[in-house]
């Protein structure tokens, strides 16, 4: 059934997309000014705040906590122009962020195993996606913008929202996101003033890449990772890829990185789990190494800095462990032993999601 869909869904992209439709209906459209997908990680001022959690970074600032909410069973029935600065949302209640609408006593809680949730409301025609009973949730909260964040980009992260997501700061349209188990990230830096700010969003239950999601398990709406905001030099760390291998006794290590806006120095140390510095360098040979299995998951810490001379920009710190994976007459093998995979689909939320 998938599949099918799939290839419906290419050949009404353009024709959907010539007839204007909202972005939530076309599915030529899946982000507006999204950042571009990375690896996961937070970039820290320095080596010794990189070794704690990034709540204590003054580059961190959390979005979580109590939210001014509106709920609508029926998305024709959500307010217009809620994310200006003049809206009144005084009469809103407070709605905890992340948080899953049905799991706060707004909406049904929905599990299907096959078709899909809006079986009973309207027809699947993809890529039509009914108003009725898509629930749409809006908020709006304020916050400082911290004053030493002057001249630093700054981020917006919001790990996981369902089916898609709107943006807005100080009443401008920031962008759009729909792939809903995979974090969305907006720079909003120009949208900011210095002091009070205000961020609007939008959640709608169901949007055109539902048709993609019919997969066995509970429906749910909202939010159910972490939302932060953090900010970076100019010139920072936009992406990275770890490449590792276990081979003959010794880890094999490869560090490719993307650097925004200018140049800097990228310096890469692998540590062992007792903080011994293991090797230097964007590609290095670590001899006996201490190889990863699931019965003895050996992790090093790959630290990463970005530098311009002696001037320390970023550090990311990164756990990593060395196996070498591959098929031989149709087994899989790591580090040589045939190993069984269990479980699918797996669809984690965290403890505060749901």
């Amino acid at each position: 059934m998938k599949s099918k869909v799939f290839s419906l869904f290419l050949l009404l992209s353009l024709s959907a997309s010539a007839q204007k439709l909202p972005v939530w209906q076309d599915p030529g459209v899946n982000q507006q000014n999204r950042e571009p997908r990375r690896a996961h990680f937070f970039a820290f001022e320095s080596a010794d705040k990189a070794k704690g959690d990034k709540s204590a970074s003054a580059r961190f600032l959390s979005m979580e906590g109590m939210w001014k909410f509106h709920f609508v069973k029926d998305h024709q029935n959500a307010p217009k122009d809620f994310f200006s600065l003049k809206f009144d949302d005084s009469k809103w209640t407070d709605f905890l962020v992340p948080g899953l609408f049905e799991f706060n006593g707004y909406g049904d809680k929905i599990y299907k195993n096959m078709g899909y949730a809006w079986c009973t409301t309207f027809e699947s025609n993809p890529p039509y996606i009914g108003e009725t009973n898509n629930y749409t949730g809006s908020y709006r909260r304020e916050f400082d913008l911290p004053a030493d964040w002057k001249g630093q980009e700054v981020f917006f992260h919001v790990g996981s929202a369902t089916s898609n997501l709107f943006v807005w700061v100080n009443g401008k349209y920031v962008g759009y996101s729909e792939d809903s188990k995979v974090a969305a990230e907006f720079n909003i830096t120009k949208y900011l003033k210095p002091g009070r700010n205000l961020i609007a969003m939008q959640i709608r239950r169901w949007c055109d890449r539902s048709y993609l999601e019919d997969q066995d398990f509970w429906r749910f709406t909202g939010i159910a990772r972490e939302v932060y905001l953090y900010a970076t030099p100019k010139v920072h760390l936009q992406d990275f890829t770890v490449g590792q291998d276990y081979l003959d006794g010794k880890g094999i290590l490869s560090v490719e990185a993307k650097v925004a806006d200018g140049k800097a120095d990228i310096e890469a140390t692998l540590y062992d789990a007792d903080g011994k510095q293991g090797a230097q360098g964007l590609n290095a040979t670590v001899e006996a190494a201490k190889p990863w299995t699931a019965e003895t998951p050996y992790l090093y810490t790959l630290e990463i800095q970005l530098r311009q001379g002696d001037k320390v920009l970023e550090v990311v710190r990164k756990k990593i462990g060395f196996r070498h994976i591959e098929i031989k007459g149709g087994q899989l093998l790591v580090n040589g032993q045939p190993i069984l995979i269990k479980g699918a689909d797996r669809h984690e939320l965290d403890p505060d999601g749901g």
